[in-house]
């Protein structure tokens, strides 16, 4: 187990953390869905800005959870990665 799982089962017993953690979630997805389609399709960081025509640091701030992209910028990163851009809502109660 990496240093980082570790250090969240550890802190996840604090009621406030776990509380966090569950806020965050939503920018914790959208990060992962950023690497996820990068990765996919087979780019690094470097190559999937040059795609956008933007900064790889543009990139490892979007990976990294901390913006909250526009639309518009994820849907150049959907055509830069040959993705498709999906948005949808469900129900505060729906299983993921």
């Amino acid at each position: 187990m990496t240093k980082v799982n570790e250090l969240h089962r550890k802190w996840s017993e604090d009621p406030k953390y776990r509380k966090a953690h569950a806020e965050l979630s939503p920018e914790f997805e959208l990060a992962r869905a950023v690497m996820q389609a990068r990765s996919h399709a087979g780019l690094t960081q470097e190559q999937l800005a040059r795609r956008m025509e933007t900064t790889q640091s543009v990139i490892a701030r979007l990976e990294s959870g901390r913006v909250r992209p526009s639309t518009q910028t994820l849907a150049r990163l959907a055509a830069a990665t040959g993705t498709r851009l999906r948005i949808r809502f469900e129900s505060a109660g729906a299983e993921r």
